[in-house]
């Protein structure tokens, strides 16, 4: 997978500040406009499938530059590891709890019907509302071959959806010329949502990196586009409703994706153990 070029943090912090910066986000945690709980230092967001996608919809209805991580395991423990990945987390415009122990850890701490929000689901019911509104949408990320199939399988559901771009960049680093004529081509697209899938933590530096220039809701979704693609099988949904998706991909990855799973699970519980044994129900320390 490709790095992207990335512009400068004061850059970022100029182009950002309209829609609020993480002041603004900081702000809105203190005065309870956002529910949630720090999972190993990462933010979190405690909210139901209809809200998630209730901040989509009004986001992308005025094009507001903002972006959302969807955080497993893998997320909240990379964001303990690689402080600039940390950052991206902790300044999204909204986080939330893909992996099914990030929404077990939410439980505990205090959001007891906390369910998993994960991104291909959530990118499917957001856009089910997004034909039915008129909302455009985009994709950036995968080959051109998966996003050719991706547009006829979601046509085939949505066929009024208004796809406006599907970006497929190349796996290196991107010139500025390059990265400038995706931008527009994006803004030009008019879309509301764009989704994002070239993998954590690089969709989500992309994101924080673009926010303030992409005029959509940007949203990271890693390995949707595949499997509404039909590229990728997903496991089967008594799996994924018992926590065990990430098992299904160790097994039809395992070379891939050993240390990834295997590795960063094994750090999650040590971390949060300690806290569950005890029996707290305020978030540990990172």
């Amino acid at each position: 997978m490709r790095s992207q070029t990335f512009r400068s943090q004061p850059e970022r912090r100029r182009e950002s500040r309209p829609w609020g910066g993480p002041e603004r986000r900081q702000r809105e945690r203190r005065d309870g406009r956002r529910r949630g709980a720090p999972v190993l230092g990462a933010f979190i967001d405690a909210l139901p499938w209809d809200g998630a996608v209730a901040r989509l919809i009004e986001w992308g209805a005025r094009r507001e530059s903002r972006y959302v991580c969807i955080c497993n395991v893998h997320s909240v423990v990379t964001a303990t590891q690689d402080p600039e990945f940390g950052r991206v987390v902790n300044e999204a415009d909204l986080a939330t709890a893909d992996g099914a122990p990030v929404a077990w850890a939410l439980r505990r701490f205090g959001h007891a019907t906390q369910e998993r929000i994960n991104g291909p689901d959530l990118m499917w019911r957001y856009l089910r509302e997004a034909e039915r509104l008129g909302q455009g949408v985009a994709f950036y990320g995968g080959t051109p071959e998966t996003l050719a199939r991706l547009r006829e399988s979601l046509l085939r559901v949505f066929p009024r959806l208004r796809i406006g771009a599907l970006i497929s960049p190349p796996f290196r680093a991107l010139t500025e010329a390059e990265d400038r004529a995706d931008t527009e081509q994006l803004n030009a697209s008019g879309a509301a949502v764009v989704f994002v899938g070239i993998g954590c933590p690089k969709q989500e530096k992309w994101m924080a990196a673009h926010r303030g220039r992409v005029r959509a809701v940007m949203v990271g979704v890693g390995a949707a586009f595949d499997y509404h693609a039909g590229t990728v099988r997903r496991a089967p949904p008594w799996m994924q409703r018992h926590g065990l998706e990430w098992f299904y991909r160790l097994l039809s990855e395992p070379r891939r994706l050993w240390k990834r799973y295997l590795v960063t699970n094994s750090l999650f519980v040590a971390r949060m153990l300690p806290s569950l044994l005890r029996g707290r129900r305020t978030p540990p320390r990172a």
